[in-house]
């Protein structure tokens, strides 16, 4: 955490603000443009480059106002175009997160599995990051750019940006089920992208206080951990439907699949309840002392 720009008190606001944004974009570009990545390693590390990216945009968004909303839409678009591949992969590691606890399936039928899912991940690769798609990239990625250098951030202060950040929390906090065990699907999708939100957030003033910034985003990303993994059964699970890739084994995958998301849902559940304890205006009150007392 502490070779990214974030946060300090010895830098002014909206220059380390300005320094954390040309951050992602300039380690977006890294994983479109290196030579050393596949094409999956680099849409991986694009996707999760614009995760951070449209955090940082959700936290400056009254400060940006249009531009900052058309921003977030891009990257969101373009995240999406490239979430296929990302699909099998997540329904391949739903399968192996079964196996992990035990699945009542001969190897025959477990290869048979993974091999109709890696084709489904090899076909969507193929006409993920295309030479067309690659140009798409880089032409937005130069004009969030150029963006960057034009946010009107000047007048910010901390106050300000804890404040915002208060906001996510308390987003996240507001969408925890009140009961965990008759969430659904849809309900607990929509907790896991506010904590992703709240997670890339902190990470702006972690090293203010780094045991407890270390502290705070290991928990927030067990959280999100949990709440993926919950996801990627789901996904596998529709994989299962009729005249879908995995339909003929339907009836001997869903038991597995309920019990191990129901694990997921009260493992999520606990680290939630540790995470989320404190109300809004405490968490807030905890931003500024943080501030107050770094070095």
């Amino acid at each position: 955490m502490s070779d990214k720009p974030t946060l300090r008190p010895d830098v002014a606001v909206a220059d380390a603000l300005r320094a954390i944004a040309r951050a992602f974009l300039a380690e977006a570009r890294t994983a479109i443009e290196g030579p050393d990545r596949s094409d999956a390693e680099a849409v991986h590390d694009f996707r999760r480059q614009m995760k951070g990216w449209r955090a940082l945009l959700r936290l400056l968004g009254p400060f940006l106002g249009a531009d900052g909303k058309g921003l977030r839409n891009e990257a969101r678009d373009l995240a999406r175009a490239l979430g296929g591949a990302r699909d099998a992969q997540s329904a391949l590691d739903a399968l192996a997160d079964l196996e992990s606890r035990g699945l009542d399936l001969s190897q025959r039928s477990l290869a048979t599995i993974r091999h109709r899912i890696d084709e489904l991940r090899q076909a969507a690769e193929t006409h993920a990051l295309t030479p067309d798609m690659r140009m798409r990239l880089i032409r937005s990625l130069d004009q969030a750019s150029s963006s960057v250098e034009l946010w009107p951030l000047h007048v910010l202060t901390f106050a300000d940006v804890a404040k915002r950040l208060t906001r996510g929390y308390s987003a996240a906090r507001d969408a925890l089920p009140e009961s965990w065990s008759d969430a659904d699907g849809p309900e607990l999708h929509e907790l896991r992208k506010r904590i992703v939100t709240h997670r890339h957030q902190m990470e702006i003033i972690a090293p203010l206080w780094p045991r407890f910034g270390k502290m705070w985003i290991s928990e927030a990303q067990r959280l999100r951990d949990r709440l993926g993994k919950h996801q990627d059964l789901l996904l596998l699970m529709r994989m299962t439907e009729p005249n879908k890739p995995l339909a003929y084994w339907r009836a001997r995958l869903r038991p597995a699949i309920d019990q191990r998301a129901a694990a997921h849902v009260r493992g999520a559940s606990r680290i939630a309840r540790r995470l989320f304890v404190d109300k809004p205006n405490a968490f807030r009150r905890r931003l500024a002392v943080i501030w107050e007392t770094s070095d």
